[in-house]
């Protein structure tokens, strides 16, 4: 495996755009450091790239839908920049995907439904943005899914009884959003849930007695 690791040190700067002509690289990994600048279009000529890690940065601009051409990524995390603009339609390419993780950034529109398309997906990480609209019914696709976090945006709508496929979910947050509706019944069959975070919504009726079969809780 090629690999660039250069986690966790003190490197400022920007991401160079030279950086797109390692083609045969497996492994970028650049969390923790203080770089700053956009994200380098020219990283969508990594097409052996399995791993995109950014994370923990100061990373402005918008996530460039070039990266919609690495179809082999297993993980792509951006977490904690300062990412704007919205989730661009080229990540619906990433089929490969298991860990999605935009969170703690400045992203705004919808979710879009064509993340229910990256089904293999365990992992999907979007919270601590500005996202708007609703729950997409597509994931239900999303039957690998054992974290999926999308608390501290706007969303609003009802929580979709289409979720009820994810019976692998073991922590769930929808807090921090403005949905409304009730508590579906369907989430007592999240039998493997550690964490169920429903905090800070405007959901009324009832606790649904199926809560009871959360034994994990």
């Amino acid at each position: 495996m090629n690999v660039l690791d250069l986690d966790t040190n003190a490197l400022t700067g920007i991401i160079p755009s030279s950086l797109g002509s390692l083609l045969i690289l497996s492994v970028l990994d650049l969390d923790k450091n203080s770089l700053t600048g956009t994200i380098p279009p020219s990283l969508g000529s990594l097409l052996q790239l399995f791993i995109l890690d950014l994370a923990n940065n100061a990373v402005t601009g918008t996530i460039p839908s070039s990266l919609g051409s690495l179809t082999q990524l297993y993980v792509l995390d951006f977490d904690t920049n300062l990412l704007t603009g919205a989730i661009p339609s080229s990540i619906g390419s990433l089929t490969q995907l298991i860990y999605l993780d935009l969170g703690v950034n400045a992203l705004t529109g919808i979710i879009p439904s064509y993340i229910g398309s990256l089904t293999q997906m365990t992992v999907l990480e979007l919270y601590g943005n500005a996202l708007t609209g609703t729950i997409p019914l597509s994931f239900e696709s999303l039957t690998q899914l054992i974290d999926m976090n999308l608390a501290v945006n706007a969303l609003t709508g009802t929580i979709p009884s289409s979720l009820e496929t994810l019976t692998q979910l073991i922590y769930l947050s929808l807090a921090t959003n403005a949905l409304t509706g009730t508590i579906p019944s369907i989430l007592g069959s999240f039998t493997k849930l550690t964490d169920l975070d429903l905090a800070e919504n405007a959901l009324t009726g009832t606790i649904p007695s199926s809560l009871g079969s959360l034994t994990q809780l």
